[in-house]
């Protein structure tokens, strides 16, 4: 499908076209959901932690004696039944990834453009080039009516581009190999340069 291309100006610089099995697909929320589910979960620490009866600090000697007290049987404070004891199957460090078919991953990111292009919020962009200013380009992409967008160059960002854009806040950029759903999903405004739909094109055929 034909696509209007802009430049970092608002000048129109003509169209490009589209493949329709990348950009044009019917969006479902179930493969998206699938796909960001396994990125975010990827992206867990794990990290957390819980003291077993072997590692609290606390005396092992045994408490009382075994017979005589009318109580309970015990051995050490270190048992999870008293206070500051160990904790009994309490979470230890470990991953949250899961697999994802490589397939079904290209398939997400296919069906997170397509979304990005029904509701409108797609623009493709000439190039993004800039000389490292933050000023000029900040009052450029004000002027376009973005506020948070996610551009994806193509195999690799301009330098200057990437400098001027790094204090904006609201403003993502990427390369073409970094382009993922939960980035695409989350910002309002998704901008792609030619570059970088050629780049999309060659990876998700």
């Amino acid at each position: 499908m034909k696509t209007d291309v802009l430049k970092l100006d608002g000048a129109a610089a003509g169209s490009v076209d589209l493949d329709d099995e990348i950009f044009g697909l019917e969006p479902r929320a179930d493969i998206l959901h699938r796909v960001v589910r396994w990125q975010r979960a990827r992206d867990q620490q794990g990290t957390h932690k819980v003291k077993t009866r072997s590692e609290t600090s606390y005396s092992t000697k045994k408490i009382y004696r075994q017979k005589g007290t009318g109580g309970a049987r015990h051995g050490d404070r270190n048992a999870p039944i008293f206070r500051k004891g160990g904790i009994y199957k309490g979470p230890t460090p470990r991953s949250h990834a899961h697999d994802l078919p490589k397939k079904f991953r290209k398939l997400g990111l296919k069906h997170a453009l397509s979304a990005k292009l029904k509701e409108g919020s797609l623009v493709i962009l000439d190039s993004a080039e800039s000389e490292g200013k933050t000023a000029a380009l900040a009052k450029q992409i004000k002027s376009l009516g973005w506020k948070r967008a996610l551009i994806i160059d193509g195999a690799t960002v301009n330098e200057g581009f990437a400098r001027a854009a790094a204090n904006i806040d609201g403003l993502d950029v990427l390369p073409s190999v970094g382009a993922n759903v939960y980035d695409i999903l989350r910002r309002d405004t998704l901008v792609i340069t030619k570059a970088g739909v050629e780049a999309l094109e060659a990876r998700l055929k």
